[in-house]
């Protein structure tokens, strides 16, 4: 639309962007204990700051379904970098990465499956246990964490992720045959 904004609640999560590509950018250097509090405070930020954007768009009247897929691309791409950077450190195994990749997974499966790509309602579930995977992820990835705890929380996040995942998965599968 000519003249149209972004709108004050995407300039949020265009910002959550540029911290998560920030949070990546620890891939490029060896993981130390400096660079793991670096992520960990950027992370935060980014993560707190996602409470924000979308009260911003329901106060400003300006929550649209971009702005909605926006926010969720961002918090698919901070799961996947927190999630190889806790790998990568050696703070957890490989299986871990299966928190990052789910998402894309999930988008790659409709292709050869189009019952997948239905829309899903709104989920309180879906929101809370986002959160709580990257909640999940910056805690393991803390440098103080001791090492059975890191594995051990990243691995309660990974599982509530795949049992979230399941539950859409399941219903969308029993919304394959209904019409749109």
């Amino acid at each position: 639309m000519p003249g149209a904004s972004i709108g004050p609640a995407n300039l949020v999560t265009a910002f959550r962007a540029v911290l998560v590509a920030g949070v990546a950018s620890a891939g490029l250097v060896p993981p130390t204990p400096r660079v793991a509090w670096a992520v960990v405070v950027v992370g935060t930020a980014a993560a707190l700051l996602d409470l924000v954007d979308g009260r911003v768009a329901r106060r400003t009247g300006s929550a649209t379904a971009f702005g909605a897929r926006f926010d969720m691309e961002v918090d698919a791409a901070l799961v996947l970098i927190l999630s190889w950077l806790a790998w990568r450190g050696g703070v957890t195994g490989p299986r871990i990465l299966a928190s990052g990749l789910m998402r894309y997974a999930f988008l790659a499966a409709a292709a050869p499956l189009p019952w997948l790509a239905r829309p899903l309602p709104p989920s309180r579930r879906r929101q809370t246990v986002c959160v709580l995977q990257i909640v999940a992820l910056l805690v393991a990835l803390g440098p103080v964490v001791p090492g059975p705890l890191a594995v051990a929380v990243a691995a309660v996040g990974l599982a509530l992720l795949a049992w979230s995942f399941a539950v859409d998965v399941a219903w969308l599968y029993g919304q394959r045959l209904a019409p749109r």
